[in-house]
Parts: C-alpha cells; sequence; structure tokens
C-alpha cells in the first residue's frame, strides 16, 4: 500500500514547496529544513521528500548540496504569451510568425459527424489532419489539432505547414476569414500531449476549440488547442457600457488591428528577454 501512496505523497510535497519558491516565500538562497526535519513536518518517510526535492532540483528550482543541505535557486520566471482574445484572429499570423513549429502528423481522413457538422462539409467530403506542436526560444507551449476540409488542404503541402501559419496558407489559397466560434475550457495532458509539452501527465492545460468560417458560412478550419497555462495567457479587456442601472461589461473595441499583432510579438520578445 505504502508504494503506491508514497508518489502521489511526494507529488503532492513537491507542489507546496514550488508553490512556496514560486511565491517568494522561500526566496532565492534560502537553506530548506534537512530531509528529517521536512519528513516530520510533514508526516512522510524521507524517502518521499528525497523524490520531492529531486523534482524540484531537475526543475532548476533548487540546488542540492552534499553535505551542506538544499537551497533555493534564484529562477527567472518566464512571461507566458498573450494572446488578445477578441483579436485573436488578427493576431495569429504574426505569431505564428514569432514562434517556431513542428509538425507531427498530417493525414486525410473521413470526419467524425461532429466534425462535418461543425465545418458544414457535403456528404463524404474528406478533411485534412494536422498535429502542430509550437514553440517558443525551443520551449513547447502548445499542440495543435486542425482539420480544413480536403479542397482546402489540396492548395498547400506538408512541407507549408510546417514553414508558414495555416491562417496565411488559408489565405494565399484565396479564402478570407469572416468570423469564427470558439470555446475555452480547461483539459488534463493525455500520455502524448504531456510528451510533446515536455509535462507530466495528468497536467493541467487551456483547451480552445475555433471553428472559422468564410464569407459563405463555410468552415474552413477547425482548431482544437492546448496550451500550456505557465507559458501561455488570453487578455480580455473590458469597458462600462450602459446607463444607470443596466451598465455592463462590453469588450473594448481595438481601432487598430495591428495593435493585436505587436502585442503578440511584444508578449514574445519579453519572454525572450526574461530568460
Amino acid at each position: 500500500m505504502n508504494a503506491a501512496i508514497e508518489p502521489h505523497k511526494a507529488r503532492r510535497l513537491y507542489l507546496l514547496l514550488r508553490d512556496q519558491i514560486s511565491s517568494g516565500r522561500l526566496a532565492a538562497g534560502a537553506r530548506l529544513s534537512s530531509e528529517p526535519a521536512l519528513a516530520a513536518e510533514h508526516g512522510v518517510s524521507r524517502v518521499t521528500v528525497r523524490r520531492a526535492l529531486e523534482l524540484l532540483a531537475s526543475e532548476g528550482l533548487v540546488l542540492r548540496r552534499a553535505g551542506s543541505g538544499t537551497f533555493v535557486q534564484r529562477v527567472a520566471v518566464a512571461r507566458p504569451i498573450i494572446a488578445d482574445l477578441p483579436n485573436i484572429l488578427s493576431a495569429l499570423i504574426e505569431m505564428g510568425r514569432a514562434t517556431a513549429v513542428r509538425l507531427v502528423a498530417f493525414e486525410y481522413m473521413r470526419p467524425s459527424p461532429d466534425l462535418a457538422q461543425a465545418l458544414v462539409l457535403d456528404a463524404g467530403e474528406r478533411v485534412q489532419r494536422s498535429v502542430r506542436v509550437r514553440l517558443i526560444d525551443g520551449a513547447p507551449f502548445s499542440y495543435l489539432t486542425t482539420h480544413v476540409p480536403e479542397r482546402i488542404g489540396l492548395t498547400y503541402s506538408e512541407a507549408d505547414l510546417a514553414a508558414t501559419p495555416l491562417l496565411e496558407l488559408l489565405e494565399r489559397s484565396g479564402l478570407t476569414a469572416e468570423r469564427a466560434t470558439q470555446t475555452i475550457s480547461a483539459t488534463l495532458a493525455s500520455p502524448e500531449v504531456a510528451d510533446a509539452l515536455q509535462l507530466d501527465l495528468g497536467s493541467p492545460l487551456i483547451a480552445l476549440t475555433r471553428v472559422v468560417y468564410d464569407s459563405a458560412e463555410r468552415g474552413i478550419e477547425h482548431l482544437h488547442a492546448l496550451y500550456r497555462p505557465d507559458r501561455y495567457s488570453f487578455q480580455f479587456d473590458l469597458v462600462r457600457t450602459g446607463g444607470r442601472g443596466r451598465r455592463r461589461w462590453t469588450p473594448a473595441v481595438v481601432s487598430n488591428d495591428s495593435s493585436a499583432e505587436d502585442a503578440v510579438s511584444s508578449s514574445a520578445t519579453r519572454r525572450r528577454k526574461s530568460q
């Protein structure tokens, strides 16, 4: 029974100490309590404490010195990429240029009924499926699964998709994104996604599903995106509108679409400088 419980206790202690370090309650250079003291304080074995400290050391959060103890490391906190939520479509191409991508999968397949309905596909129409991992400064932050109708996917190659943002490829083929619907939720990392994003199995992720439509109300892209919350976040600016008694929060209007692109680009730049 202990063999099954101890790894969970080790992770719980690791998360507790990690939070104390990231919040500043354990300052850089501070010496942690000894293994026996930590074991007594948290009611766990020394083996559990050792496992928790090894996890912290693997992330560079602590430095273990034989005969001296375990010390908190000074770690530069990387700012996440910030996407302006109301203007995210106008910023996607710019973000694609500011980051790198690794193409994991590329194929043509029959869509599920739900996917066919979302994209407003004709009966029997196939889709192109691609899976990409997007990175900044070599660190993965998103796992993107995209479906586009086959008639659109045939206008570009697998090599094109590995080198060029998808929306740019769609525009090159003469398509125009007129509107999109999207939902944002949370999920846990599956084994494949955890490995691609360099996370532990079951780590929390931001989940976004977006369907982009052209002027004829036909779907041109279905995206299911998973983001590391420590490397990616959404921004939503709001203003108060309405008369007395009926005031509410309304999305702020951005007068220049380029400001959304600049926000993503500058966020990526800030992250590079912070590392």
